[in-house]
Parts: C-alpha cells; structure tokens; sequence
C-alpha cells in the first residue's frame, strides 16, 4: 500500500533518513535549500534553512547534523539553524558539488560529488572520517553520485552513477574506509530511469529509486531484479525504511517544475510504502 504522508512538499526531495533513537524521518530539499524532520507519533514537522544547495545530511552522534553543501560538509545546529564549515576539499568548485552520502557503520561519512552540468566525469567519493576537516578522496569518474549503501555485512559499498544509469558495487574496508574492485553490478536501462537513493534491507537486498522511471525497484545481491513496484509519480527521489519496526520505506519525491516540465499536484510530496515484508537497517550517526 502507498500513502501520501501529510507533509510540506519539496522542489527536489531526497536523502531521508530514519532515526531509531528519536522515531523521527529527516529529509532533504534539494533547492529549496531546506531539513525536514517530520515526528509521525506527534503529527509535527520540523524545517531548518540551509545557505545553499544540499546534497545529502546525516545526524551526528552528538547532537545535530552535518550537511553536505555545494562546496563542502557542515555542522547543522538544530537549536540555533546555524551552519559551519566542518570539511572541504580542492576538488569542489563551481563545477562540481557534493551530492549524496551516508554514514557507514563505523560513523564515517561517505558522500559523492556531481558535475554541476551532468556533462563530465568530474565528480568523486569522498569519505570523511569523525574528525577530519578534509575530504579523502576513495574514487573518481563520476558523473552523478547517488544512491551510497553497504551490505550487512559491511563487505559490499554499492554507489550508482545516475548518468550511466549503473549502481555499481565495490569490495569495502570497513576498518579503512576506502573502496576496491569497481564493478558494474545493475543496469536500470531497461527500467525506464535513472539509479537515484538507495537502500538495503536485512536480507541484503539493494532498494533503488528509478528516477524518470516511476519505479521502486528490489535488486538482489546477485544484481537481479526481485521485484518492481510501480510508483504513483514518475520521479521517485530515495528510499529508506523507517517506522518502529522498520518495515515501512519512505520515499521522497521531485517535482519536474524545476525542468521546466508540468507538474502533478503531488510531484514533491512524501510517500510511504507499506506490507512489503522486509524491514530494513538502522542507520548509523556520524561520529563526532
């Protein structure tokens, strides 16, 4: 069953994350250059305005967020909404800015660059480790980062770049925080979109949002399709699982306004899944 949540709509929605301590979904506006956190139990959401474009957040174990800006990763304090630089690097510029990340277990933030024109391969994975103030460089030729995540076992870091329409999956070191052996792992030409957010449920299975395809798709660990669900809106932005029980996926969507395109009145609204009979992993804090 999938159900319109009664939340504010977005410009580019993206990036949700579930918190298992507060029982609270975050997300992003891309754009619109905003948090949210919506509190399904108490009926209230939350926002923060952000100084610029963001690409991806995280929560921090002690206490607020980081964000990743155009131009390098801040500290999000949600009592005050003030942002300050915590890490950068000589590899972002007017052409390339931080897109998607997410935090492995071991509270290290992985976050991936982007071409700001889509054109070239200009954009890396990053990783930044829980006290670091630079960005460490793990991977390059990458023309849209999106969709990080790893296996449950931590061994397997899948990332896709959107404009080859490729998820790919690399050996990781959980202990390093670095990646190996890039190898293609699923195509989504045939589904009609682009690989947007991920996420992996308990059972190992990737979860991908086919952006421009309308689609929630279930790929097993060998890269074969397990099931696609066909979406209410074409642009599906991420998907992550959340709810008490973890069994419910949330997936926030993007409205083609911001092309230029006609948009559904629910094109940027929050969407949740439920009855799919799988649950998913808590996702872990930043660790600093």
């Amino acid at each position: 069953m999938i159900t319109r949540l009664d939340v504010p709509m977005a410009i580019i929605g993206e990036g949700p994350v579930w918190d298992v301590v507060e029982q609270a979904l975050y997300w992003i506006d891309i754009l619109g250059r905003q948090v949210f956190r919506h509190d399904p139990e108490a009926h209230e959401t939350r926002h923060w305005a952000l100084p610029d474009i963001v690409g991806s957040m995280a929560l921090r174990a002690g206490g607020g967020a980081i964000v990743a800006l155009g131009d390098g990763v801040y500290t999000l304090d949600f009592d005050s909404g003030d942002c300050t630089l915590l890490a950068t690097s000589p590899h972002l510029s007017d052409e390339v800015q931080l897109a998607d990340g997410k935090v492995d277990r071991r509270g290290r933030f992985i976050v991936g660059s982007s071409d700001r024109g889509m054109k070239e391969a200009r954009g890396k994975l990053f990783a930044l480790d829980p006290g670091a103030r630079e960005l460490r460089v793990i991977d390059d030729d990458i023309f849209l980062a999106n969709g990080p995540c790893w296996s449950p076992d931590d061994a397997t870091f899948y990332h896709a770049d959107s404009i080859r329409k490729t998820i790919f999956a690399y050996d990781y070191d959980i202990d390093t925080g670095t990646v190996a052996h890039r190898r293609a792992f699923a195509s989504t030409e045939d589904l009609g979109g682009i690989p947007d957010g991920a996420t992996v449920d308990t059972e190992g299975h990737i979860w991908s949002a086919i952006c421009e395809g309308g689609k929630i798709v279930r790929f097993r660990p060998d890269g074969s399709v397990e099931r696609i669900i066909e979406f209410p809106q074409n642009l599906p932005g991420s998907v992550m699982f959340g709810g008490p029980a973890l069994d419910r996926l949330f997936v926030p969507t993007l409205s083609p306004a911001f092309l230029g395109r006609e948009a559904d009145p629910q094109d940027g609204a929050m969407f949740v899944i439920d009855g799919l009979g799988v649950t998913g992993l808590p996702e872990p804090r930043f660790g600093a």
